[in-house]
């Protein structure tokens, strides 16, 4: 006798309904997934996984919007050439949607990021200029200044221009407020690299769920907003000075030498509910468990968000629903410490595991 119509039915897709017409069409609407074996049992925590844009990092988002503005106001003309200093995400998500446009592309990273990043970029069809770790994040943002100055060509300004916290109060926030629709969404956290993210959806969020608290995190070795400093800008906005605050921190793609000017209308405006520190051994320890535990591949940044949530998530009341921002994917961590003691050969357990059974064993 047949069981079929008993068993769960088998997985089955749809389709997007529809065809692309470029790689930058298919930016944005990043699921939410519940953790199913970390989270406390008396709360709901859902991640949002950046990584599913094209470029795999919430910054394809910031890329495509800084072109696309930049298109529709003149400022950016055919074939000229962009640059721009990053981490590395901004400028991977920029290298693909220059690709796809064809704009050149120039960006200034300091030498300390990742090397993947910079292959991942070159692989892309941008030029990448490396500037002195020594001279941190405002040596490499100084760098693309005076490339910018000194040939002509378009800076696309990812700390100060209004493109970027504008994409994510259109794409991420009603993201996250359609996902949610009738739903509790009780707290949202994220971290801050340029502030685009904290920002444009906090716009959204005090308007539309007024009773969900933002919480914001930044390293704890590097609280630059938690200091209270007032960071010295130029004329145009840009910093002047590195921030006194800053001290070097594992979290790639958080928190430069400066507080950039987009985060700022966050910190005056007052945002977020509650600013935590996190260390890099935590946000480390969170993206390996979310990976091992959970199959959630994240870097660092998404790391350090969850082990934040995680602190939320473990004082909430019961029932309380928790969202917490991805930024990107743990590929782009390689030759970090994130991955330190994982094994490229095999380990004495796996050894063992091998002469087990009498076939197929690698020599001695």
């Amino acid at each position: 006798m047949s069981t079929t119509s008993s068993r769960t039915p088998s997985r089955t897709t749809q389709g997007q309904g529809r065809l692309y017409d470029s790689i930058v069409d298919t930016i944005g609407n990043t699921p939410c997934i519940r953790l199913n074996r970390i989270a406390p049992a008396h709360v709901r925590v859902y991640v949002k996984a950046e990584y599913f844009n094209p470029a795999a990092s919430v910054k394809d988002r910031l890329a495509v919007s800084i072109i696309e503005e930049a298109e529709r106001s003149g400022q950016l003309k055919p074939g000229q050439t962009v640059v721009e200093a990053t981490s590395g995400n901004t400028g991977i998500g920029l290298a693909m949607v220059c690709a796809a446009k064809g704009y050149p592309l120039v960006v200034t990273m300091a030498d300390s990021f990742s090397i993947e990043r910079r292959r991942l970029m070159r692989f892309l069809g941008a030029r990448v200029v490396l500037t002195p770790r020594a001279a941190k994040g405002l040596g490499m943002y100084n760098k693309a200044k005076e490339l910018a100055e000194a040939n002509g060509w378009f800076l696309a300004r990812q700390f100060e221009t209004s493109a970027n916290a504008l994409i994510h109060e259109n794409t991420t926030a009603r993201e996250l407020l359609a996902d949610f629709k009738g739903e509790r969404l009780d707290y949202w956290v994220t971290g801050y690299g340029t502030g685009g993210t904290v920002t444009g959806v906090a716009r959204v969020l005090r308007r539309e769920r007024p009773d969900t608290k933002i919480i914001l995190s930044e390293p704890a070795i590097a609280a630059l907003v938690g200091s209270g400093v007032a960071q010295q800008r130029t004329a145009d906005q840009s910093p002047a000075v590195s921030h006194s605050a800053f001290t070097p921190h594992p979290i790639q793609g958080w928190t430069p030498d400066f507080i950039p000017y987009v985060l700022q209308e966050a910190v005056d405006g007052k945002y977020y509910d509650e600013l935590i520190p996190v260390t890099g051994p935590d946000a480390i320890a969170w993206s390996r468990r979310l990976a091992a535990e959970e199959g959630i591949f994240t870097g660092i940044s998404g790391g350090a968000s969850l082990a934040v949530t995680m602190q939320v998530a473990a004082r909430a009341p019961a029932g309380s629903v928790l969202c917490c921002m991805l930024p990107d994917t743990g590929e782009r961590y390689l030759s970090t410490p994130l991955f330190e003691g994982v094994a490229t050969e095999m380990t004495d357990d796996e050894v063992a595991l091998s002469k087990s059974t009498p076939g197929y064993q690698m020599p001695a």
